[in-house]
């Protein structure tokens, strides 16, 4: 794992389309920007994680990810 160290307004690329941005600090929060073509997927780690949970389907059928996703969004959070 590479560890990087950015303060607010700086960014980091990761190939030649993403760019990642610090946007802001406030204690142990730190707010990112994800600058990155369409066809990448960003997702937060635990929604990925949830979509995968729901089996092999729900990662190349578009319509098992777009329920997956729905239900996460009306899911009560916890």
């Amino acid at each position: 794992m590479l560890v990087l160290t950015r303060k607010p307004n700086q960014s980091i690329m990761i190939g030649d389309d993403i760019e990642v941005s610090i946007l802001s600090v406030m204690g142990e929060k730190v707010r990112i920007g994800i600058a990155a073509p369409r066809s990448v997927p960003v997702f937060r780690k635990e929604v990925w994680l949830e979509m995968h949970t729901e089996g092999e389907q729900a990662s190349t059928d578009p319509r098992m990810l777009i329920k997956a996703l729905d239900e996460l969004k009306t899911r009560p959070r916890s």
